[in-house]
């Protein structure tokens, strides 16, 4: 093959190009890191002593202050194969994402508010102490398609005129209809409805979760959590999917109508985590009337639950109206980092973990017939 020092070409007769001649005469890069020096040594950036690129396997520098080799399984360090432990969440740009926590504890400051609403002992009211309706052979439709758990009777009297209610067979669109509990056959959209048993829940939701019992492209829903509960329940007013708390299901309509209606003024205490403290002018504010787009709203209580962190707080309010705490707040320009109900109707999560409920009590059922929790 002939030099390629001018061109030329190949012994498989390719083209060569002509070999470029580059110089480092008057340049920096000769005293760069990598080069040698004028003995024909490799020198550093900085001209110090040569390193140890050559040296024998063993003669390489170790690891550690004392100068072992680092073990394989050193610290910090697992064997191959070990189970590692779930990850951190990351939020954007792959950084550890925040997650405000709340203080459980018994001495938390929301738990004042708590214990400032009446206080009635369920107990008492258990063993039968309460007088219950005596059951009626002939009841209202709306009232027996609320008993079945469909709806409540507000809801059921909008079924009715609708025409997707029958009775033996034949739709009845007159309200005020009555049937008889025993022997009619009463039919929702071809389905038949009978007097259930009546069921009453309390759950601690978890966050992630929507508050649906029929949309089937929720995702992840409240209902998936009732796992052992073979009565069909559905939930007691709205937790958003970003807040966590007590929430109540049933099948009696007439019960839930009586809890989430804005008639009923039913008392919520939520405590919040703000993404910077709040002011004493927008406490004030939250306190007399905050203008929203519905309406004015105000709450009925609000504290600081933690002296050292005016960004955490407990707030006790009667408005049902959609997402009204976080709404308050971002009014006067805050962001929601964390919500949390504590309180509904006279019902708190103790003793119940994330994604826990429990059936409530007959003392506790009978109190929320009574109403006595406001």
């Amino acid at each position: 093959m002939e030099d390629n020092k001018n061109g030329g070409y190949s012994a498989e007769g390719r083209k060569l190009r002509p070999r470029k001649k580059v110089s480092f005469e008057n340049s920096e890069r000769r005293s760069d890191y990598g080069h040698r020096n004028d003995n024909g040594e490799r020198r550093n950036y900085e001209g110090g002593e040569r390193r140890s690129y050559n040296k024998p396997y063993g003669e390489r520098r170790s690891f550690g202050e004392d100068g072992g080799r680092r073990p394989y399984n050193g610290a910090g360090r697992k064997p191959y194969g070990a189970p590692q432990g779930p990850k951190p969440a990351r939020g954007k740009g792959g950084r550890k994402k925040f997650e405000p926590q709340f203080d459980e504890s018994p001495e938390s400051g929301i738990y004042r508010m708590i214990e400032r609403r009446p206080n009635i002992d369920a107990a008492q009211y258990s063993d039968n102490d309460y007088v219950k309706t005596p059951i009626q052979n002939e009841i209202r439709l709306n009232k027996f398609i609320a008993n079945s758990g469909v709806c409540s009777r507000r809801e059921a009297d909008t079924l009715i005129q609708a025409g997707v209610v029958t009775v033996n067979g034949e739709v009845v669109t007159e309200l005020g209809t009555k049937v008889n509990v025993l022997n009619d056959d009463v039919r929702f959209n071809g389905e038949r409805l009978r007097g259930e048993e009546k069921v009453y829940i309390v759950m601690n939701k978890p966050k992630g979760y929507v508050t649906t019992s029929s949309d089937p492209h929720a995702g992840k829903t409240v209902m998936d959590l009732l796992k052992g509960c073979d009565t069909r329940v559905f939930p007691v007013g709205r937790l958003d999917k970003a807040t966590t708390g007590v929430l109540m299901f049933t099948n009696d309509g007439e019960i839930a109508e009586r809890l989430t209606h804005p008639s009923y003024d039913k008392k919520k205490i939520y405590q919040v985590i703000l993404d910077r403290e709040l002011s004493q002018e927008d406490y004030d504010k939250v306190l007399t009337g905050i203008e929203l787009s519905d309406g004015e709203v105000s709450a009925d209580e609000l504290e600081y639950i933690d002296a050292t962190d005016h960004r955490r707080l407990g707030i006790e309010i009667h408005s049902g109206k959609n997402r009204i705490v976080r709404r308050i707040f971002e009014s006067l320009g805050y962001t929601v980092k964390a919500l949390d109900r504590v309180y509904f109707a006279g019902l708190t999560k103790k003793g119940l973990n994330k994604g826990e409920w429990r059936y409530l009590t007959e003392g506790e059922v009978n109190i929320l017939k009574m109403g006595a929790y406001v």
